[in-house]
């Protein structure tokens, strides 16, 4: 058994852990996510949204291990990071609504890749039941875009909830309306894939059910 902190500031990935019954310590990274990529040099979609959860996972693994106050005997640490690949390019949010509208406006009608990248560390010791591991994989969804009108786009971006979201659009709010279909995981474009996570905590020796809030009998 272990304790889970999620390194993102995302109510929806939040949501999807606590309704799978596991509810997580939050803690929100100071990563510069252009920085990060400018760093790295990385162009690929799916290296992208790796390298930015493995940054934010690092982030807040260091800040755990050097406060005193916070014991990380059982602390696992999960970081994410979510872009969508479309037309050749990678989008992340488009944070202001000129730049919403636009991509809406090239999207719909059409389909875009969803990827989320996860990154875990294990920051329980490893002369007990740790693994010292660190690791990461991306789960990727093809996302399939209403035909919308103009006044459509114009109605959701007015809402302000594309702006701040991951290739302007979400499948658990507003935004699902508008997605006609998807192939692949569904928690991976609400922000974070549990199938993923489960095997990548697995191989940390980490049951899944371990973590429910009420802990499964062994």
């Amino acid at each position: 058994m272990g304790v889970l902190v999620l390194a993102s500031a995302s109510p929806a990935r939040l949501a999807s852990l606590v309704a799978a019954g596991v509810d997580p310590e939050v803690r929100v990274s100071s990563v510069d996510e252009d920085a990060v990529v400018a760093r790295y040099g990385v162009t690929a979609a799916e290296d992208v949204a790796l390298v930015l959860a493995r940054a934010k996972a690092e982030d807040v693994a260091a800040a755990l291990s050097a406060d005193g106050s916070t014991d990380t005997d059982d602390v696992l640490v999960v970081g994410c990071d979510s872009v969508l690949e479309f037309e050749g390019e990678v989008h992340g949010k488009p944070g202001t609504a000129a730049a919403a509208r636009e991509r809406w406006r090239r999207m719909r009608g059409a389909s875009g890749v969803l990827h989320t990248g996860h990154w875990v560390i294990d920051l329980r010791p490893t002369d007990g039941v740790g693994s010292g591991a660190t690791l990461g994989s991306v789960s990727s969804t093809t996302v399939h875009f209403a035909h919308l009108a103009d006044d459509e786009i114009d109605a959701y971006v007015a809402t302000g909830e594309p702006l701040a979201v991951a290739g302007a659009f979400t499948l658990d709010g507003l935004g699902g309306a508008y997605v006609s279909g998807i192939e692949g995981d569904h928690h991976g474009v609400v922000g974070i894939s549990l199938p993923l996570l489960r095997e990548l905590l697995a191989e940390t020796g980490v049951a899944w059910h371990s973590l429910w809030r009420t802990p499964a009998a062994s």
